[in-house]
């Protein structure tokens, strides 16, 4: 079953421009999909457009058999959707653990957010060793971390990555596909990736689309994707 799911979706920042140009994509229950293309494709606009940051001129949204095009970003989190956006998006001022108890807003209940937070823990040790130092003095890697465990708090159904390795070393990026993986496993939560690591995206993905021009040019399981000639010449550089 199809827990995301956009219909030809037109979208843009100005009446004049259309980013997205009639976009289709799926995504299933507990699977992890990545979205790849060149620059300019329109990859990190599905996301926007999805939490209402884009203007929808056409098209609809779904999201467990709802629609939800129109629906604002509260509302969305309190449906299950969480968004990592694109780079380093923490309070820096701020200790890790304020952070992630800033990303529980939503939750009344103060023993649940602390349950929470020391699962978010369990996952990112790294965290949990660095709960009491600024935000803004973490590593670019930790800082990701501190996205990933704040949008895991609300206990998605769906989370977003928009470049999840943007800016790291190939060391911490591996790491933090590792994470990816995890979270998808343990918690059977449903990713929906944009990356420019391509190669490496489709490697941890079930299921994948290829964006160019604000249109859908390929898709289908991420291992045929990675594997294909065509799309191997074109995106992958080889």
């Amino acid at each position: 079953m199809s827990l995301l799911e956009l219909k030809e979706i037109v979208a843009g920042y100005s009446k004049e421009l259309d980013i997205l140009k009639g976009v289709s994509l799926k995504v299933s229950e507990s699977q992890i999909t990545s979205i790849i293309g060149p620059n300019g494709a329109g990859k990190s606009t599905i996301f926007k457009t999805i939490f209402g940051i884009t203007r929808i001129k056409k098209g609809s949204i779904y999201y467990a058999g709802e629609e939800i095009t129109h629906y604002s970003p509260n509302l969305l989190l309190q449906k299950g959707i969480s968004f990592v956006p694109q780079g380093r998006n923490v309070f820096p001022l701020m200790t890790v653990a304020e952070n992630l108890e800033l990303g529980a807003y939503i939750k009344k209940n103060s023993k649940e957010i602390k349950n929470k937070i020391d699962y978010i823990y369990s996952i990112f040790p790294r965290l949990e060793s660095r709960k009491n130092q600024k935000a803004g003095s973490l590593s670019g890697g930790e800082m990701q971390m501190l996205e990933m465990g704040r949008a895991l708090l609300l206990d998605p159904k769906l989370i977003l990555l928009d470049e999840p390795s943007l800016g790291l070393s190939p060391l911490l990026a591996r790491e933090i596909f590792s994470l990816i993986v995890k979270i998808n496993k343990h918690n059977h939560t449903a990713i929906l990736m944009v990356e420019q690591n391509a190669e490496q995206s489709l490697r941890i993905s079930h299921y994948a689309y290829v964006l160019e021009e604000g249109l859908n040019k390929y898709e289908g399981p991420a291992e045929m994707i990675r594997t294909d000639d065509k799309v191997k010449k074109l995106y992958l550089g080889g």
